[in-house]
């Protein structure tokens, strides 16, 4: 049985139950919130195309308020301080989501992105434990982890399931180092993420869009960042990975298969993970829940390695895992959409429309 000492059994209570009222709370302000802002996204036509319907955008705005808002409240009241660097932890990845939110308004240039995301990196790095040449390691992974988390915003359900099982397990290794601040942070994350695929799931009513999905993607990689600073490069490289495994591992088969095909890098098409598994057989909540499963499995092997229970293997393991998913789904045909050229009005009809208009 778990012994408390009398002098510290009311701060760990009050602890307790401030964490269960907060994820909690997270959860159902993020139901009703992304509920509420689905209407003023289709009006304003935020939205994107999903299986010839439209899904509007606004749902990762919510879980970006409502974390935020959660979490400041319990700094704000000193119930649950953020502690060193969480609070700006949390302002940068809240700057990144203001920055995909342009995006998904907008529709900023990749480059755009990419730099704002590289300057909210660039300013949470504890370069002090990292040393520059790792802190640029770092801000480099924040980077990449952040864009290959948005790339899984393409099938309903897929990167709020996968950023709940993350969060769950970053919010692990963050108590293991005594980080009470940003296990709640992710906590809260998890809750609002859950409370959000109350709308995504499929059929999809919202989406995360760039402003939800590189906010996950900052927040859970910076989180990685922060909880192995100190540590070995190869163990805090192996812990890293293996907590988006599954991510990198969309984002590679993409990326292969388009070079491959001689298509643009960027260009969208049905040739993810989730739309492979599809054309096995599997419908769209039985592959969210495949691809789930995949990373609950590589998160506990990088939680394991954090703790230090096993060695690097477990990384191995799962490095050689998304590499055989990677090249046995790459065999899998699938159907690219062709885009049909504008037509163009031939130099008669348009030197006859000349001679009229003159």
């Amino acid at each position: 049985m778990l012994f408390i000492p009398n002098c510290y059994f009311h701060p760990y209570l009050r602890a307790v139950l401030y964490g269960i009222a907060a994820a909690t709370a997270a959860l159902l302000l993020t139901a009703v919130l992304a509920a509420l802002l689905r209407v003023p996204a289709l009006r304003a036509g935020v939205v994107d195309r999903r299986c010839r319907r439209p899904l509007p955008l606004f749902g990762g705005l919510a879980v970006v308020v409502v974390t935020c808002l959660v979490a400041w409240t319990g700094e704000w009241t000193r119930v649950a301080p953020l502690g060193d660097g969480v609070g700006r932890l949390l302002l940068a990845a809240a700057a990144v989501a203001a920055l995909g939110l342009v995006a998904d308004v907008w529709r900023l240039r990749g480059r755009v992105v990419v730099a704002g995301t590289a300057v909210a990196a660039a300013c949470v790095v504890p370069y002090d434990e990292t040393g520059v040449a790792g802190g640029a390691l770092a801000v480099g992974w924040i980077v990449v982890a952040s864009l290959v988390f948005r790339g899984l915003d393409h099938a309903d359900g897929l990167a709020g399931t996968v950023g709940v099982v993350t969060a769950f397990g970053a919010g692990a290794c963050a108590a293991i180092e005594v980080m009470d601040g940003l296990a709640v942070v992710l906590s809260v994350f998890a809750a609002a993420l859950t409370g959000f695929l109350m709308h995504n799931w499929h059929p999809a009513r919202v989406g995360l869009g760039a402003c939800g999905s590189l906010f996950c993607g900052f927040l859970l990689s910076a989180s990685v960042v922060f909880t192995r600073a100190g540590y070995a490069l190869g163990p805090s490289a192996a812990v890293a990975f293996c907590l988006v495994a599954v991510a990198v591992a969309d984002a590679a088969l993409v990326v292969l298969v388009r070079l491959l095909g001689r298509r643009p890098v960027l260009r969208r098409g049905p040739d993810h993970l989730a739309h492979r598994l599809r054309r096995l057989g599997l419908t769209p909540p039985g592959a969210v829940v495949l691809l789930g499963f995949c990373s609950f499995v590589t998160v506990v092997s990088g939680v394991l390695v954090h703790m230090g229970w096993v060695g690097e293997k477990p990384a191995l393991w799962v490095a050689g895992g998304a590499v055989l998913l990677v090249l046995v789904l790459l065999r899998v045909p699938v159907r690219i959409p062709v885009q049909q050229p504008r037509r163009m009005a031939s130099t008669q009809v348009r030197s006859q429309l000349r001679v009229r208009n003159g």
